[in-house]
């Protein structure tokens, strides 16, 4: 906001997209430890985990939508979490077609 001005300046985000290898979903249960079950866009339930550096700046809750790298071995079990969106973001996967749930 500059000085003289009174209007505020509105501040444009890009929303990250999934990219290759990379699902969107919501989170269903929070299991402890830093361990969720998220239902996924191609719609299998997996046991994901939020790394450590994640788990320290933000918080997940039941509902939220995110997004998940399934793991090289056992993908349709276990995934990580790498983002989570917020509700403005979620409604804007969900017009554009990323989220179907």
């Amino acid at each position: 906001m500059s000085r003289g001005s009174s209007q505020p300046t509105q501040e444009l985000r890009r929303v990250r997209t999934p990219r290759r290898g990379e699902i969107p979903g919501v989170v269903e249960q929070i299991m402890g430890h830093g361990k969720l079950k998220v239902r996924c866009a191609d719609g299998i339930v997996r046991l994901t985990r939020i790394p450590g550096k994640m788990k320290k700046r933000i918080w997940i809750r039941e509902g939220d939508v995110v997004l998940v790298k399934p793991w090289d071995f056992q993908s349709d079990e276990k995934a990580d979490v790498i983002w989570r969106y917020t509700r403005t973001e979620s409604n804007w996967l969900e017009r554009r077609g990323y989220l179907k749930l």
